[in-house]
This record gives C-alpha cells, sequence and structure tokens, in this order.
C-alpha cells in the first residue's frame, strides 16, 4: 500500500462500507507515473453459512502501482447483519442492520 497516493491515509466513512469501487476524492496521483486513473483488480471474494469477505487492489491504470489494498467483511452475528470496510484509499466503515423487518433497537414502546 502506498500513502503517497492518498490525501488522507484510511479516513473515517462513519458506516459507509462497499464491496466494489474506488473513494476517488481521496486519490492524489500514482506516486510512481503521476497517472490520475486506477481500477480494481484481483478480486478475490470468500464466503461462508454466514461471513463474505471481499479483497481487491486498487492500482494505477497506467503502470499497475498497488495504491491500496481494499477488505469489505460481511458477517451475520445473531439477528444483525455486520459490515466493514478497511482500506487506505476508500477508509474505515462499519454499520450494523437487523435482519428483522423492524429493528428491535428502534422501537419504541408507548407508556401510559
Amino acid at each position: 500500500m502506498c500513502e503517497k497516493c492518498v490525501k488522507e491515509e484510511y479516513p473515517n466513512r462513519d458506516t459507509m462500507c462497499t464491496d466494489s469501487g474506488s473513494y476517488m476524492v481521496n486519490f492524489t496521483q500514482c506516486c510512481i507515473c503521476g497517472g490520475r486513473d486506477i481500477k480494481a483488480v484481483n478480486r478475490v471474494c470468500k464466503e461462508t453459512d454466514t461471513d463474505e469477505i471481499i479483497k481487491y487492489e486498487h492500482t494505477c491504470t497506467n503502470c499497475q502501482h498497488v495504491c491500496a489494498e481494499h477488505e469489505y467483511t460481511f458477517k451475520v452475528i445473531d439477528k444483525y447483519q455486520h459490515y466493514e470496510m478497511d482500506c487506505l484509499l476508500c477508509g474505515f466503515g462499519a454499520d450494523q442492520r437487523s435482519i428483522m423487518p423492524l429493528d428491535p433497537r428502534e422501537i419504541t414502546q408507548d407508556i401510559f
């Protein structure tokens, strides 16, 4: 991974978790050739009954310099879907959602 190709290392993306694409706002240019375009290559997806892990590299389209490595994780734990993204370019994000139609954490009870 290359800190010279990004404006900010691992920016906080709050609940934003992507399993594809690139956060181009954070990309300055390739530190090797000065190119301003990147692509996702070497995408690998590993799946189990409850987990999915996707990894790929952000590389310069001109010289194939690896600017960053992207990892996206999806897990089901109890009754919640957990998402996580970790990437020098795209940043770090994490989120969880209920698998139920209504999230029990968001249901409020009326008190009479």
